[in-house]
């Protein structure tokens, strides 16, 4: 089982600063990033469309170049925010339905795909899980004439049988799972357990530890916020065990979003040692 990041990890850098983060010093271009993604310790990188710059043919094919270049496996996120918003949003279903072509052309077989948000995690589910169900059962359709499976993720809105029933509804084997091991947390539903639903269906991962914050009310979505793997409260070794039982063909990909006040703009330190960490966890399924 191989090692990799989402793009995600660099946000601030990137440029999107959460209230109560500094700004960086100097913001991180894109095409820097993936300019120097041979030098992380990677087999892997998820990339976030929110980052990339433009969407032209040219530019993409250029982009899948370069991780042709670095032997990297891919997968392609769509979604951030607050992808569907539930599945009231009409014009982000059809630009979801644009960035599968977008997929496409950077080499990825996976896309990750988002169905709300935590904007939207106190209305009603059952709606949201009935019009979500019919939108990625069409875009289902549409991912499979590129050869794309769709993985949707908790986006700290879901619990792992509100995931598992979307899955249920659209049965397609073009829609899976990005298992996010820390968002499941967030919504106070155990990682473990969602694990053991859900590992059939797992075609990516966010890998994330997480750990309280104090003085943060626990109603707040950071309260959990990012440690290196391997310093938190999540199990992600027994995570990847689950997954490789079940035959997981992708990659163990490392996402940070807020980090934990320990750990204040320490991004590249980071992702540095969760990469080291989840190498160790590779290696020892490897023998196992």
């Amino acid at each position: 089982m191989n090692v990799g990041i989402d793009s995600y990890c660099y946000h601030r850098l990137f440029g999107e600063v959460y209230p109560g983060q500094d700004k960086p010093e100097k913001e991180l271009s894109f095409d820097a990033f993936l300019k120097d993604i041979g030098k992380l310790d990677i087999k892997g990188i998820s990339l976030e469309s929110c980052f990339i710059p433009r969407f032209n043919k040219e530019y993409l094919l250029d982009v899948k170049q370069q991780l042709d270049d670095n032997d990297m496996d891919r997968v392609y996120a769509w979604g951030h925010p607050d992808g569907l918003e539930g599945g009231k949003n009409e014009a982000a279903f059809d630009e979801m339905l644009e960035h599968i072509e977008y997929a496409s052309y950077i080499g990825a077989n996976v896309m990750r795909v988002v169905g709300s948000s935590l904007q939207f995690r106190f209305e009603d589910h059952a709606p949201q899980l009935e019009k979500l169900s019919q939108m990625f059962t069409d875009a289902a359709k549409v991912a499979a004439r590129y050869n794309i499976k769709l993985a949707v993720e908790n986006h700290i809105d879901y619990n792992s049988d509100e995931i598992l029933q979307l899955i249920t509804n659209v049965n397609s084997p073009y829609f899976g799972v990005n298992f996010d091991t820390g968002n499941f947390l967030r919504v106070l539903d155990d990682p473990i357990q969602a694990m053991e639903k859900l590992a059939p269906y797992v075609l990516a991962t966010h890998i994330k530890d997480l750990k309280p914050v104090k003085g943060v009310p626990v109603n707040e979505w950071y309260f959990f916020s990012c440690v290196p793997t391997g310093e938190g409260l999540v199990d992600n070794a027994r995570l990847a065990q689950i997954l490789k039982q079940h035959n997981y063909k992708g990659f163990l990909a490392v996402e940070i979003d807020f980090l934990h006040p320990d750990y204040t703009n320490q991004e590249e330190d980071v992702v540095k040692k969760s990469v080291a960490e989840l190498w160790k966890i590779a290696g020892r399924l490897e023998y196992a």
